[in-house]
């Protein structure tokens, strides 16, 4: 069955709240609606899901991953032409610092934009239904079914007091 998003737009944010609790009584998992502004609101005012975020691993994995790779990378040039100065050891560590350290850097940033653009989930290649009022203050609830609930989501915000509601 193909998945739907019906939008609900109202023109508070009282009825915009009344129809995010009356969607969770239907009985629509958490995760499946979402409210849609163009006024930012505190987060939780309308009672929406907040999904917890990972983004906190991606730059730490990232750093291990490039400082692990910076240490393999320069010890392995340094044992491959070793350089036998006044009878020094052959790995220095105080020379392979500063490449240890811009790797791990490097690597993190990397891994830190790789993060935020997956847990943006983008890109997103099936839009969902949108209206430009929205931007004007309206509120927008959304809604993604399947289309045997498609009726019923339809039905609940209409009982909340939709002005409109689209289907996509």
């Amino acid at each position: 069955m193909a998945n739907k998003s019906i939008l609900g737009l109202y023109e508070n944010p009282e009825s915009g709240a009344d129809a995010m609790d009356a969607i969770k009584e239907a009985g629509f998992p958490l995760g499946d609606f979402d409210v849609l502004t163009g006024t930012p609101y505190p987060e939780g005012a309308f009672g929406e899901y907040v999904p917890q975020h990972r983004l906190f691993r991606f730059p730490l994995f990232g750093a291990i991953l490039g400082l692990t790779i910076a240490i393999l990378f320069t010890a392995a040039t340094q044992l491959a032409y070793p350089v036998v100065s006044g009878g020094k050891p052959i790995l220095s560590i105080f020379a392979m610092i500063i490449i240890m350290y811009e790797l791990t850097m490097l690597s993190a940033v990397i891994a830190t934009v790789v993060g935020i653009i997956f847990e943006s989930r983008l890109p997103n290649f099936k839009m969902g239904a949108y209206d430009e009022r929205i931007t004007e203050g309206y509120i927008g609830v959304v809604v993604s079914c399947d289309e045997d609930r498609q009726a019923e989501a339809e039905q609940v915000l209409r009982q909340t007091g939709a002005m409109e509601v689209k289907v996509a």
